[in-house]
């Protein structure tokens, strides 16, 4: 125990938001230090790959305008480990930059995982951190990150309901008396919302669009509610039917169409949570509402979409990006909460 202590005391905790779209680091003592898209590119051949050209935002900028020899990965698909050897030199990649240097003494870290994920998976989120040089690995469910970032009394008797949207897991949870009492995941976020876009623009005008352009479009005139005010965006790409290159105005009410399946299934499953909620917990979620973390809590008119169908006050988190990641560094940083929320 002795020795344990004295290694804690030179090396400082860290705490990562492993996500599909971002990968946020937080070092224990200095807050977060790294927030750079989950993304690298490496070179690629039928031997399999090779050098790693780049990791996080400038991987970012390379997507979709390599050569065939240099392949974009995204090691993290529907928020759990698509590539186990990319994701584990990602994570050694950010560990390094965060601490500037390679430290002597390796560190803790505790990493946010999607609600339910089946041991095996916990098991691979693990060894990747692990493998990248944690000494010690702690996993912690994202609803409950969520609620501790956007600053709900989870240790109280009150109940509070947090959705968090991510790349690719929508995450709700039910929190009280410091743990989940329900909770839901479901592979339907922002990933899902790209896709849909992009699908949209080839079938109504026949354009071929990338994902990077499909986020943009996305985060420029996205909507799920109906506007005051249209908002266009200039959209260009490859004529599906000619192969030319063309450009077309798209429309905030375009981009809403594209997407309400999948705002549609966010709802049900919110609507899943509230139909098993124990009744004494009910008044609580009747005073306290609905809070939205994550990247998807941005769209625009989501809150008010949500609040309409579900008939419950709904509000944004402040910068709800953050919450998950300002979450997970509270529970690392705090020994008694670390203890309580570390999964197994």
């Amino acid at each position: 125990m002795l020795i344990d202590r004295l290694i804690g005391s030179f090396s400082k905790d860290v705490a990562i938001d492993l996500g599909t779209a971002n990968t946020i680091v937080s070092i224990k003592g200095e807050g977060i230090v790294i927030n750079e898209p989950s993304v690298v590119a490496v070179h690629s051949d039928k031997h399999g790959y090779g050098e790693i050209l780049a990791i996080g935002r400038e991987a970012k900028d390379m997507e979709g305008k390599t050569p065939h020899k240099i392949e974009i990965i995204r090691p993290m698909r529907d928020g759990i480990i698509a590539d186990f050897e990319m994701t584990e030199r990602m994570i050694r990649f950010f560990i390094e930059k965060a601490y500037k240097r390679k430290s002597l003494i390796r560190p803790r870290i505790m990493v946010c995982v999607p609600y339910g994920l089946t041991g095996v998976e916990k098991k691979a989120v693990k060894e990747s951190a692990l493998a990248a040089g944690a000494r010690e690995v702690y996993l912690i469910e994202e609803p409950m990150a969520a609620a501790i970032g956007a600053g709900l009394h989870t240790e109280e008797a009150q109940g509070n309901l947090v959705i968090d949207i991510g790349g690719g897991t929508t995450e709700i949870g039910v929190v009280s008396y410091g743990g989940l009492v329900i909770s839901k995941s479901i592979r339907v976020a922002g990933d899902k919302f790209d896709t849909a876009i992009s699908e949209y623009v080839r079938k109504k005008y026949n354009l071929l669009i990338g994902e990077r352009t499909a986020e943009t479009i996305k985060i420029e005139i996205g909507s799920a509610y109906s506007l005051n005010e249209v908002l266009v965006y200039q959209v260009r790409g490859r004529d599906n039917v000619s192969g030319l290159l063309n450009t077309i105005d798209l429309t905030s009410e375009d981009v809403r169409e594209a997407i309400k399946d999948q705002l549609k299934a966010i709802v049900n499953a919110l609507k899943d949570v509230l139909e098993k909620l124990p009744p004494d917990l009910s008044g609580d979620i009747i005073e306290n509402g609905i809070v939205l973390t994550g990247g998807g809590a941005l769209i625009r008119g989501l809150d008010k979409y949500i609040s309409e169908i579900v008939r419950l006050p709904v509000w944004v988190a402040e910068e709800p990006l953050l919450c998950v990641a300002r979450g997970t560094s509270k529970a690392m940083e705090d020994e008694k909460l670390l203890q309580e929320l570390a999964i197994n």
